[in-house]
């Protein structure tokens, strides 16, 4: 899951700059988020409120840098971090700590490890480059569980103030004028947007994580704040409609985007101009410093009327955009965390938690956040702003640290069993034969010696039954060789894949290729398996992605099963195994960390077990010469439940990958139902 949200810059309601219209729009950025997250609304696009975030920010700030260089000729770097430390910082790792803490009685040790790296890059403004790399690792645990994730937005965002004022001061010693800095913001902006519309559809957690891959959000807000507002000030007509077509625009955003969407690229120009739109709008009901919805300063010599900014300045939406950082600091751990406490959250449990998350955000609020960003010793200078938000970031990613090595310090055994269990390759995988997504030439590995050879054709679930498959292999005289690659399907057929957001065309060019090999090979048996297409559809389930016709996969398993045949191969098509609904390995370690018994993640054979396909897949390879299905369904599952923890062991790594020490415990099964085809 994919999750949102920058944080910001605030104007004192006291300030004659106070813009009661922004502090709206903050208001529709994080309702939106939290909206999407708690699943309280049909908002599929609510993880656009990072992107209204991200102009506001780039207006406010670059509209402050700008004033002070136009009355100073310079800007004081230290006042300028010194305020975005004292408003940021605190309750930010006040709420990492408490994370923290919340975690060691909810999360499993492996798990508090994991997570509390994540603490650590938050702490640090980092953790959005920590979760690139994420994204590219294929067995990498559910980021959509990780408490942390959200704070990849408020790395961006402070990313950006370490580039944005230096950029801005530069462009104002090349050539001090309004017009210089408004061409640095545009080619910066221009620079940003062309490679992020590039990337985004080839390496979408680039575009989406990478700040200079952002900057262009920013840049669009900065030179919104630099655009004259009496450009709209003599025509409230134009204003207004300015208005309405900027809410238009991030409404249609929140109500058709979705996560699987090619974001943000070209869609984010929707957010982005829409909330572009409503600050020119909301600029030109400001004159003489003063806003247009000072009530008693209403009048029609001094203001324009528009009752879009009127609905932003509604009290509701001040509340909620005063507190929009807190909020959003506070709703994601609250929700990740119910939904690990409780399976299936009611819509009575969610606004439950939305009512702690306004609760925490509160007190957080008038007892941290704005107390610190008011106080007036740490105001006095920059120095006393700066030395202790430093100190505070080293002690939050020193303690963070700490907290990952403590919690797998002196685990018990069992803990330490699943840990390993879920963490060791399989035979192929850990000789780094499966292959990524982007290779189209099929490289085959050998493992034995044996004269005749068995060939292991497939996907990484095909991948999990070379551990077995090896070792009983070779104690009846034959080697191995492997065609494996992630995600690929041995059936013949085109199908669309998230990890790359498109139709995985390399997987079509290294199976054809893939399958002349084998066939030039002639081995006494070519083994299969691959996904189940059921199972696909379980992992994809709400996301969007296009579905695979089942006339499309059957027609697909049919060709290729034909081919292999046809070249006089023998082929043993090995039944997908069960499917679980959540990472195996999480939910037995957190399990037993609660006392409480593994089978509390078993699931349903009718959830799990995928018979009727299975069926109709026995079905077509039966009836092709030569082929023969090996289902070992009955290893994993009763008439009922299929089991995760079978004979002491972890059966799965995740959600459909075999653990492989349980993998090698079915080696006499192996040898049994998939050794013996070859001589039949």
């Amino acid at each position: 899951m994919r999750t949102t949200v920058a944080r910001f810059v605030f104007v004192s309601a006291a300030s004659p700059d106070f813009r009661p219209d922004i502090e709206g729009l903050r208001a529709l950025a994080v309702a939106g988020v939290v909206a999407f997250h708690f699943g309280l609304t049909a908002l599929p696009g609510g993880f656009a409120g990072v992107d209204i975030f991200f102009v506001i920010s780039g207006y406010l700030i670059t509209r402050h840098l700008t004033t002070e260089i136009s009355q100073t000729g310079r800007l004081d770097f230290l006042r300028f971090y010194a305020r975005r430390a004292r408003r940021l910082l605190p309750v930010a790792l006040f709420v990492i700590a408490a994370t923290l803490a919340a975690g060691a009685l909810i999360l499993s040790p492996e798990e508090q490890a994991l997570y509390s790296k994540g603490a650590m890059f938050a702490s640090a403004y980092m953790i959005n480059l920590w979760l690139i790399r994420w994204s590219f690792d294929y067995f990498a645990n559910d980021a959509a569980n990780n408490p942390f994730i959200h704070y990849w937005s408020l790395s961006v965002e402070e990313q950006f103030y370490l580039a944005w004022p230096a950029l801005l001061m530069l462009a104002a010693w090349l050539k001090p004028g309004k017009r210089t800095i408004m061409l640095a913001i545009g080619i910066a902006g221009l620079v940003s947007f062309a490679v992020c519309a590039w990337l985004t559809p080839i390496s979408q957690p680039w575009a989406f994580y990478f700040s200079p891959l952002r900057a262009w959000e920013f840049a669009a807000g900065g030179l919104a704040s630099m655009t004259p507002a009496w450009l709209l000030q003599k025509r409230p007509r134009l204003a207004l409609a300015f208005s309405l077509c900027g809410l238009a625009m991030i409404a249609f955003a929140y109500l058709t985007f979705s996560e699987e969407a090619p974001f943000p690229g070209f869609l984010a120009l929707v957010p982005v101009t829409g909330t572009v739109l409503l600050l020119l709008a909301g600029a030109a009901g400001v004159r003489d410093g003063i806003s247009s919805r000072n009530s008693e300063r209403k009048t029609a010599g001094h203001f324009s009327w528009n009752c879009v900014d009127a609905a932003l300045a509604l009290p509701p939406l001040q509340w909620v955009g005063k507190l929009s950082y807190s909020l959003y600091l506070w709703h994601w751990p609250v929700i990740v965390y119910a939904g690990m406490l409780v399976e299936e959250l009611t819509l009575a449990q969610r606004l439950a938690c939305l009512g702690l998350t306004l609760a925490l955000s509160a007190l957080s609020y008038h007892l941290i956040e704005n107390p610190i960003r008011r106080n007036g010793w740490l105001m006095a200078n920059a120095a006393r702003a700066l030395v202790p938000a430093l100190l505070l970031t080293g002690t939050g990613v020193a303690a963070a640290y700490g907290n990952a090595a403590l919690a797998v310090r002196d685990l018990d055994p069992e803990q330490r069993t699943i840990a390993a269990s879920a963490a060791e390759p399989a035979t192929a995988r850990a000789k780094a034969c499966v292959e990524g997504y982007d290779t189209v030439t099929p490289k085959p590995c050998v493992f034995g010696n044996g004269q005749r050879a068995i060939a292991l054709f497939g996907d990484s679930h095909a991948d999990h039954w070379s551990t077995p498959l090896v070792e009983a292999a070779k104690k009846n005289g034959y080697r191995v060789e492997t065609w494996l690659k992630s995600s690929c399907r041995a059936s013949r057929y085109s199908f669309f894949v998230a990890k790359l957001n498109r139709d995985y065309r390399e997987c079509d060019q290294w199976r054809e290729q893939a399958i002349k090999e084998i066939i030039a090979a002639k081995p006494s048996l070519v083994v299969i398996s691959e996904l189940a297409l059921t199972s696909s559809r379980k992992m994809a389930a709400g996301k969007g992605e296009p579905d695979t016709p089942d006339a499309a996969w059957r027609a697909g398993l049919r060709s290729t099963l034909t081919s292999l045949s046809e070249a006089g191969l023998k082929i043993a098509f090995i039944r997908d195994v069960p499917f679980n609904d959540e990472n195996v390995d999480t939910c037995v370690a957190r399990a037993l960390w609660r006392n409480k018994t593994p089978s509390l993640c078993d699931q349903t054979r009718a959830y799990a077990a995928n018979d009727a396909m299975a069926a109709v897949e026995r079905e077509i390879v039966d009836s092709v010469p030569g082929a023969s299905y090996v289902d070992l369904t009955d290893r994993f599952c009763g008439a009922t439940t299929c089991h995760v923890f079978i004979d002491g062991k972890l059966a799965f790594r995740d959600q459909h990958h075999l653990a492989t020490p349980f993998a090698e415990s079915l080696e006499p099964e192996v040898e049994k139902r998939v050794i013996s085809k070859v001589g039949r």
